[in-house]
């Protein structure tokens, strides 16, 4: 099975995560969310196949989240968290690694371990 990594190469957990994937020799693909952001259907899909919600995969400590006046305890439908993070992908978590029908979050990341 292929996995998809949304990585982002400045962050060193995402690159422990992605080394782990190539260590394993496991086919998969980069997807650079900074430069090509999932749109809503691809992060709804990833929100399902982690089970979490939404604003678990949201970076409420960087700057932006605070310039934007958003904190985890808003009570926003999904639909607009996941708007807000088409909006802005430098919120997303990272990384998020999806193998079919299962994701997981890269922090730690022996998390991926599961999907390998």
């Amino acid at each position: 099975m292929s996995l998809t990594i949304f990585h982002n190469p400045r962050c060193s957990k995402s690159r422990q995560t992605l080394a782990r994937i190539e260590d394993a020799a496991a086919e998969h693909d980069v997807v650079l969310y900074l430069e090509t952001p999932p749109d809503a259907v691809t992060l709804k899909g990833m929100v399902d196949k982690l089970g979490l919600p939404v604003t678990d995969i949201i970076r409420f400590k960087e700057a932006l989240a605070k310039e934007l006046g958003i904190s985890a305890g808003d009570d926003r439908p999904e639909a607009e968290w996941i708007e807000l993070l088409v909006a802005h992908p430098k919120l997303l978590e990272r990384p998020i690694v999806v193998a079919g029908d299962r994701a997981v979050i890269g922090r730690p990341p022996e998390n991926v371990d599961a999907l390998l």
